[in-house]
């Protein structure tokens, strides 16, 4: 990973999980099993530059959800805010 770059995995944004589980969103923001491809659409319509990759959440090894780096030099959160207000809502 470069320097102005974040990293966002889907469970991020799950509804279903608890913070414990990796979901930085909260529920009312939160969405019902996002994929990479919500994501990449929620980043498109923000105008933020991505990239795909084939790896997955530590916490999270067994699903193979894979992630995606942003180019973003501003703080994750305001990010991972971002994208969650972007997404569509799959409740």
């Amino acid at each position: 990973m470069e320097k102005g770059e974040c990293i966002l995995y889907p469970c991020y944004f799950n509804a279903a999980y608890t913070r414990k589980e990796g979901r930085r969103v909260p529920r009312s923001l939160g969405s019902k099993g996002p994929v990479i491809t919500d994501i990449e659409r929620a980043l498109k319509k923000s105008g933020v530059t991505y990239r795909v990759e084939e790896h997955h959440h530590p916490a999270h090894w067994a699903r193979r959800e894979g992630r995606v780096v942003a180019a973003w030099t501003d703080r994750k959160e305001l990010l991972i805010r971002k994208v969650a207000q972007k997404l569509e809502v799959r409740k």
